[in-house]
């Protein structure tokens, strides 16, 4: 086996392990970053199963998610702090041809099915996309709707990693599309 490969799957292997306690903060996908409220025993079906109470901070809205399933729904750390430029790498980088050419539902479902990935760097490129599309059209309302969705799951992760305010981190990216803006 390759070292890469190797390391590929320690990681996996890791993150399959990976137990949350009470108190911890953890990112579900397409919801955002949560508390890790209690973990609860339950009888579904006449089997034992335990459970995360996972209480999102952006909505309040408290999901039941089986331990056994935390890798296949996604459940996953915040990302770490060193971690941060790269995800502000991702939403200076430019794609050639932003998908402009597509019809807006097309660009809606691959964009929603990036942001249910739960990266955070998918995230960032949904964001990038449709900041730079709207700077040229109007988006749709399913697009804003995918905008504002894709800037509170970005702002609130990268915040929470930061250890900042909101507010800081929005300047922060609205500075990456400002500094190489035609005309600076």
């Amino acid at each position: 086996m390759t070292e890469k490969k190797a390391k590929g799957r320690s990681q996996r292997d890791k993150q399959k392990s990976r137990q949350f306690q009470v108190g911890d903060l953890a990112v579900y996908p397409a919801h955002g970053v949560g508390q890790i409220q209690a973990i609860e025993s339950r009888v579904v079906n006449g089997e034992k199963h335990d459970f995360y109470i996972m209480k999102v901070l952006e909505n309040g809205m408290v999901i039941m998610i089986p331990v056994r399933n935390v890798q296949s729904v996604g459940l996953r750390d915040i990302i770490d702090k060193k971690d941060i430029p790269r995800v502000y790498d991702v939403m200076k980088s430019r794609k050639d041809g932003l998908p402009d050419n597509q019809t807006w539902n097309r660009r809606y479902r691959e964009y929603m099915d990036k942001i249910k990935t739960g990266s955070l760097y998918d995230v960032a490129e949904v964001f990038r996309d449709l900041f730079l599309l709207k700077l040229t059209k109007d988006l749709s309302f399913g697009e804003r709707k995918l905008y504002d969705t894709a800037q509170v799951l970005l702002v609130r992760e990268l915040s929470t990693a930061k250890n900042t305010d909101e507010n800081t981190i929005i300047s922060e990216i609205e500075s990456l599309f400002v500094a190489d803006a035609p005309g600076n």
